[in-house]
């Protein structure tokens, strides 16, 4: 418990394999030229299993009252970068920023609310702005104290 709040904690990640810790010298993976540079530089902090593990196991990710199995959270490869794609991915996945849970309470699986609105916008998780998953989260939160069910 921290500050009165009931936390969860998440049971493992899997360990780094030895062949993917050498991975820092892969090359950069190409046909991303159209994305800011800033992007396509800024490399995850969660390249570690351990880092990822502590993280995790000081900030809520699942939903209360969810089974932490219908979702795989998996460490990023040191050349990953949150505007790539799934390209050659044996399982469909998409990338999120830790912001997202630590700050602005975003819980998975993401609600009918949420799903609607990137559906409508067409995009993925992170195409859509942190201000504007801050502006669903506020206007959650207003129907919320109104009592009433949002909708995309």
């Amino acid at each position: 418990m921290v500050s009165g709040i009931p936390m969860e904690t998440v049971r493992e990640v899997r360990e780094d394999p030895p062949e993917e810790l050498a991975e820092s010298n892969w090359p950069t993976k190409g046909g991303y030229g159209w994305t800011g540079a800033d992007v396509r530089n800024q490399s995850s902090l969660f390249r570690w299993s351990r880092l990822l593990n502590s993280w995790l196991n000081c900030t809520p990710v699942i939903s209360k009252g969810v089974s932490g199995d219908i979702v795989s959270l998996e460490r990023v490869s040191a050349i990953d970068r949150v505007c790539h794609g799934q390209e050659r991915a044996t399982e469909k996945f998409f990338y999120m920023y830790m912001c997202h849970f630590s700050q602005l309470h975003v819980r998975l699986p993401l609600d009918g609310f949420t799903m609607g609105v990137l559906r409508a916008l067409n995009v993925a998780p992170t195409q859509l702005h942190s201000n504007s998953w801050a502006y669903l989260q506020a206007f959650r939160i207003l129907c919320q104290s109104l009592y009433l069910e949002p909708s995309p």
